[in-house]
């Protein structure tokens, strides 16, 4: 039985180099998520059909420009026992930018399920959108 839930179990995780400071983009993550929607078209179309996703802040570390979610409601917990989010936004060594490191581990409800690959590919596309929508601000 231990083997069988273990498999079920996965972390999924990636990197998106962006001109933005590591601030600016975690200030859109936790303070403004409000203004996503707006500044990313990919947020608002999804990648081919609507999803509703709720989720809860389980952690905030503005020294380290990350924050943490844990999905609760929504589409995604169709296919997921469970579903966490991390996201760290860490400057580039030695020039200007920042480099997004998206974390996601997840519980899916059986083997039908296919791992996030989706869900991240649409991570790194909103980053790459909002980084453009914070750099045509300055």
């Amino acid at each position: 039985m231990a083997e069988e839930a273990s498999s079920l179990v996965g972390i999924i995780e990636t990197t998106v180099e962006i001109k933005s400071s590591p601030e600016k983009l975690h200030d859109m993550f936790v303070g403004k998520k409000h203004h996503i929607p707006s500044a990313s078209p990919s947020f608002v179309h999804g990648y081919g059909e609507a999803r509703v996703m709720k989720e809860r802040i389980e952690s905030i570390d503005p020294e380290n420009n990350s924050v943490t979610y844990r999905v609760l409601e929504g589409d995604v917990m169709n296919e997921y026992k469970s579903f966490v989010i991390a996201l760290q936004v860490t400057p580039k060594e030695g020039e200007p930018g920042s480099v997004v490191h998206w974390h996601f581990e997840y519980e899916k409800i059986n083997e039908e399920v296919a791992h996030p690959e989706t869900l991240l590919q649409f991570a790194v596309e909103v980053s790459k959108e909002l980084d453009a929508h914070l750099c045509s601000e300055e």
